[in-house]
């Protein structure tokens, strides 16, 4: 199993590499993908017609520069539209932005283990998404299981495409660490530590609706946060408007009434 994770790797840069010699050019939108994202990506459906267009836009750019393919399913036009729309929401903020710590996207079909095997019935096979380090640098693995749930239920302030292209954000300073260097505003540093620490010690204390597994660490209290910020905004609003307004003022959005608002 593993062999045959390593190999289809090794396929995602070698295409990569191949495409920087001759960068894929940027395919018009879909126009029946439109319907798929009303359906099934509540973000999308919630922007004024205009701003749709707009994301339609960032998707396609987004992938002509990240491979991506399935392993050991058949992959899907859905999946291509979830893995882009999971890309776009962070940034969409944002005029220009492109993901340059990412090449290639592995999508398995269902959660997988530390060992990257979502076949072995001895281990426990919990994880949903990650971003890989050392050989496997520049390369992301989601579980199709865990992205569709993300886009299907709404309310449980949790969304594993989302979560995972917002670890690549905090990357692209060479650190996860929780914070996003790109994103904030030196004097907004030590508040965001301070706030920080303050809700994962509320978490842990189990007086925090925020998901337990915000309380790993910084890195995952900042996934786990903007999670929340794009899932249920007025909530947050409403119960952290602290850790929104830090948010919000991170990603340069304003979620009020799940309908987004930008400062450009």
């Amino acid at each position: 199993m593993i062999y045959t994770i390593i190999f289809g790797l090794i396929i995602v840069l070698a295409v990569y590499f191949l495409s920087r010699i001759g960068r894929k050019k940027v395919k018009p939108f879909p126009k029946h993908w439109h319907p798929l994202l009303m359906d099934h990506v509540l973000y999308y459906r919630n922007l004024p017609k205009a701003k749709q267009v707009v994301f339609q836009e960032r998707m396609m750019q987004f992938l002509s520069e990240v491979y991506i393919d399935g392993v050991q399913l058949e992959f899907q036009e859905l999946d291509k539209i979830l893995i882009a729309a999971s890309a776009v929401i962070p940034v969409f903020g944002f005029e220009e932005w492109h993901y340059t710590n990412l090449s290639g996207i592995l999508l398995y079909p269902d959660h997988f283990n530390e060992d990257l095997e979502f076949e072995s019935k001895g281990q426990l096979r919990n994880i949903g998404g990650l971003v890989g380090n050392g050989r496997f640098e520049k390369q992301m693995i989601l579980s199709k299981k865990a992205l569709y749930h993300g886009f299907k239920n709404t309310t449980d302030k949790s969304n594993t495409g989302i979560h995972e292209f917002v670890h690549l954000i905090d990357k692209l300073d060479d650190r996860t660490d929780g914070v996003p260097e790109q994103l904030l505003e030196h004097q907004y540093a030590i508040p965001w530590l301070n706030l920080i620490h303050k809700e994962m010690e509320a978490i842990n204390d189990n007086h925090s609706d925020i998901r337990k597994y915000g309380g790993t660490n910084q890195a995952e209290f900042f996934a786990v946060a903007s999670e929340y910020f794009f899932e249920r905004p007025d909530l947050l609003k409403k119960k952290h408007p602290e850790l929104y307004r830090m948010l919000s003022e991170c990603f340069n959005q304003n979620l009020r009434g799940n309908v987004s608002h930008y400062k450009i």
